[in-house]
């Protein structure tokens, strides 16, 4: 029978070690003490985990002993098992080049309890060829075994969508691959066996690596389109809002709004393939395009509303301003690459006092990330010269927009 780690708990790993727990015995292992600590208590503060889940995975571990969750930081407690999942964020750094530190410490402390035999699945978003070329020398090189032949691998990009309580895991189709044909048939049984959806067994690792790159690199440029047709609207004397809607009474035209794009994947992933390309020999223009467009959006947004606020007389200078929504998308507390921040810097910058309101978000882990904080809740005995929606929480539609607003 098989035994899996988890390696890394957050968004993605946590959901995946608690429906392979459900049919399997697996450790979920993660080198954040109190994120162990956390989960062995039964909770979630990304709250993308099935609780009830979560309890039946680990109350399980305890009264059999082939299936069932239990969770470790210890590197020992993972040395028994056959099959690794690494499921390690890959951010980028401050110049927007990919920092694969953590893949690559992860690949590291697969290599020191790997056996022959065994299986490393990578689940980290990426850009092809990363599984082979960067993250399996590293196993080879700390472990002594040889890949394909002492020990295999496999990819199978993650697909979960922060706040979404429909399209969860099991509900979403899975693109699998393996290192030999073998391999890949073993990885998609793996994996078909969770997933209600169903299973893409692609031709190679780098098609499977490629193909969910391309997946958020597509939505980056689809968004940037309708965000620079705002840019032009806005001059034209226009609602974008108004064209989209007239435009979308053609069946084929692709209803998307105009907006902010932070997260883990999409305001990230285009880079990686960026990066790749020009390692290459390849400049690309139209994703950087796309990416200098969405990342303009923030500082488009923060004019916009000083403009508005100059053309009814009100000053910018010690006015009050409160912007709803922190987090990079509506109904989850995930902040990653928000640029909601962006927004709150430019009316700081313009000497403006800037409220954030967002009762989904941990204040102490933005001000740790941004050094900026949220308030605990709307003062009702302060007006606002201006109210930015910046995240539409289901909890902000019941606001009283006019009893805040400044008259």
């Amino acid at each position: 029978m098989d035994r899996i780690a988890i390696i890394g708990l957050g968004y993605v790993g946590l959901p995946l070690a608690i429906e392979f727990g459900k049919k399997y015995r697996v450790i979920g292992f993660d080198i954040n003490k109190e994120r162990i600590q956390e989960l062995k208590k039964g909770r979630d503060h990304t709250l993308e985990a099935d609780l009830d889940g979560l309890r039946y995975a680990t109350d399980i571990h305890r009264s059999a002993s082939d299936r069932g969750l239990s969770f470790s930081d210890k590197e020992d407690d993972i040395a028994e098992c056959n099959i690794y999942i690494v499921t390690v964020p890959t951010p980028i750094d401050s110049f927007n080049t990919p920092d694969l530190k953590p893949l690559i410490k992860a690949s590291q402390t697969v290599g020191r309890v790997i056996s022959k035999g065994d299986i490393v699945i990578y689940e980290s978003t990426t850009y092809p060829g990363c599984t082979e070329e960067d993250c399996i020398p590293e196993i080879e090189r700390v472990s002594g075994l040889v890949f394909n032949r002492d020990f295999f691998a496999g990819y199978s990009p993650e697909r979960i969508n922060p706040g979404d309580k429909i399209n969860t895991l099991t509900k979403i189709k899975k693109v699998t691959s393996g290192s030999t044909p073998e391999i890949a048939d073993r990885v998609d049984n793996l994996y078909r066996s969770i997933i209600e959806a169903g299973t893409h067994k692609a031709p190679s690792i780098k098609v499977a690596e490629a193909s969910k790159i391309i997946e958020n690199s597509q939505r980056d440029l689809n968004i940037s389109f309708v965000n620079e047709l705002a840019f032009i609207f806005d001059k034209v004397g226009i609602d974008t809002n108004d064209v989209i809607e007239a435009a979308a009474t053609k069946w084929n035209f692709l209803r998307y709004q105009p907006g902010l794009v932070g997260g883990h994947c999409i305001s990230v992933d285009p880079y990686y393939l960026v990066k790749k390309a020009e390692k290459l020999g390849y400049i690309p223009q139209v994703i950087l395009s796309g990416r200098h467009v969405n990342n303009a959006m923030a500082s488009f947004i923060a004019s916009k509303v000083m403009k508005l606020m100059i053309n009814k007389g009100l000053p910018i200078k010690d006015s009050n301003i409160l912007i709803l929504g922190v987090s990079f998308k509506e109904n989850c507390p995930d902040i990653r690459n928000t640029k909601v921040v962006d927004i709150y810097r430019e009316f700081r910058e313009f000497g403006a006092n800037v409220d954030i309101y967002d009762n989904w978000v941990d204040s102490d882990e933005l001000y740790n990330e941004y050094g900026v904080r949220t308030i605990p809740q709307i003062d009702k005995d302060k007006k606002y010269s201006a109210i930015v929606l910046a995240v539409a929480h289901d909890n902000f539609k019941n606001i009283d927009f006019e009893y805040y607003h400044k008259a």
